[in-house]
């Protein structure tokens, strides 16, 4: 069973959230509607580095169909066996997606989920394409714009947060994860994409050591690397690829030409999981 979340901040002032109709409410007045697609916009205008920050409406459809085909599945599998092996005892299980992108890891931890506790999900994203597109697909969670650097949450209410190839606020996620709680990041490894890189940059970087420092409010966490082969064999599937990750924008016009001109590309994927436990204290 999965059930939306209940224990929302307002981003002004920090203040719990209730739902009034249509609203969600503070108790100085602040409000905010809640969008026909079911989603709550809580990033403030002030807070906001451009118009219409995050993926844009193209950037999000590329992301749905090439995630949606399956390419991602086994860091899929192994990011949801690693929340639900810590899903024990009773009571609901809370856990946010930080940069939920249009939901693809939350739907699929909802589809892997069995145990009778009950599933709180929470998505968030500064796209309001991204959590639009959420939102459509999946009514029972809870779907907000908003950034990681002020997530509208109540402190100490998560199980488990999620950063799936995001921007980590650790501050934060500290703030809003229960005593226990944790943290599952996954980050590009050094050799993740190589291939297209190779074909996009005239040079590479030289891979940097891959050194671990624990955040504060956190112990040191268990990782591990997944590395696993994928083949794309159309040049929409490369484009989808490339779309949906930050080299569309590092690559020079030569480059993103040479991926166009492509009609199939074997790559290597490869990331590192780690599960951050909160501290206790």
């Amino acid at each position: 069973m999965t059930l939306p979340f209940q224990a929302l901040a307002c981003p002004l002032d920090g203040l719990p959230l209730q739902p009034a109709g249509a609203m969600w409410r503070c108790a100085s007045g602040h409000s905010f509607d809640v969008a026909r697609e079911g989603y709550i916009h809580l990033l403030p205008v002030q807070n906001k580095r451009s118009r219409d920050p995050g993926d844009s409406k193209e950037m999000v459809a590329a992301r749905r169909r090439f995630l949606n085909a399956g390419h991602y599945q086994p860091i899929t599998q192994a990011v949801s066996r690693s929340v639900l092996a810590a899903h024990t005892g009773r009571g609901v299980m809370n856990v946010l997606d930080a940069g939920c992108g249009e939901g693809y890891y939350l739907r699929q931890l909802a589809s892997a989920h069995t145990s009778t506790r009950p599933l709180a999900l929470i998505g968030l994203d500064i796209s309001k394409w991204a959590v639009q597109a959420a939102a459509k697909q999946q009514r029972d969670a809870t779907w907000l714009v908003g950034s990681n650097a002020n997530l509208p949450v109540v402190d100490a209410t998560l199980d488990c947060v999620l950063c799936m190839f995001g921007f980590p606020v650790y501050a934060e996620f500290a703030r809003v994860l229960k005593p226990g709680g944790m943290l599952v990041q996954v980050d590009a490894g050094p050799e993740h994409l190589r291939e297209l890189r190779e074909i996009i940059y005239p040079t590479l970087k030289a891979g940097r050591a891959d050194e671990w420092r624990t955040p504060p409010g956190f112990q040191a966490p268990a990782c591990e690397t997944l590395r696993f082969e994928l083949e794309l064999g159309s040049a929409e599937q490369i484009g989808d690829l490339l779309l949906m990750t930050p080299h569309l924008f590092r690559a020079t016009a030569q480059g993103r030409a040479r991926a166009a001109a492509l009609r199939t590309l074997a790559l290597t994927v490869e990331v590192r999981l780690a599960c951050l436990m909160r501290d206790s204290s």
